[in-house]
């Protein structure tokens, strides 16, 4: 096998690793669950981003390549501490919410079950009364 040959193979194989990692990274930009992991997933396709251009770079042995790579770094890390700057500066967080929702949705089960024991009580202590009052 010559140079040229493993080059080749190992620039096809980044690329595939790259587009695999791409529609991964898509899957969980979609899916969610929550809005920090759709923001990590976009940092997640800035890296991929980079990579490919990297990958592109060193095929074509054109060195501008590395230098919008290296902008492209700059602006996704600029855009990441944005958006989690925005996360910070809404406050709660969707897992706060429900973990709120949650809490609530216990509390009120309780308080359903104390009623509804209160309520047995009540039916059975008129029962009661009225045993005695037929006597």
């Amino acid at each position: 096998m010559s140079v040229q040959t493993i080059f080749d193979f190992s620039v096809t194989l980044a690329l595939a690793i790259l587009s695999l990692s791409f529609f991964v990274t898509i899957y969980r930009i979609v899916k969610g669950p929550t809005l920090p992991d759709r923001i990590l997933g976009l940092d997640m396709l800035v890296g991929i981003a980079i990579g490919f251009i990297a990958v592109v770079g060193i095929k074509t042995g054109y060195a501008l390549y590395i230098d919008v790579a290296i902008a492209l770094g700059l602006v996704g890390f600029l855009a990441t501490v944005a958006f989690a700057r925005f996360i910070l500066s809404r406050g709660k967080t969707e897992d706060d919410i429900l973990a709120e929702a949650r809490q609530a949705a216990s509390e009120a089960r309780r308080e359903v079950r104390a009623a509804a024991k209160t309520a047995a009580q009540a039916q059975q202590e008129a029962a009661d009364t009225a045993k005695q009052g037929d006597r």
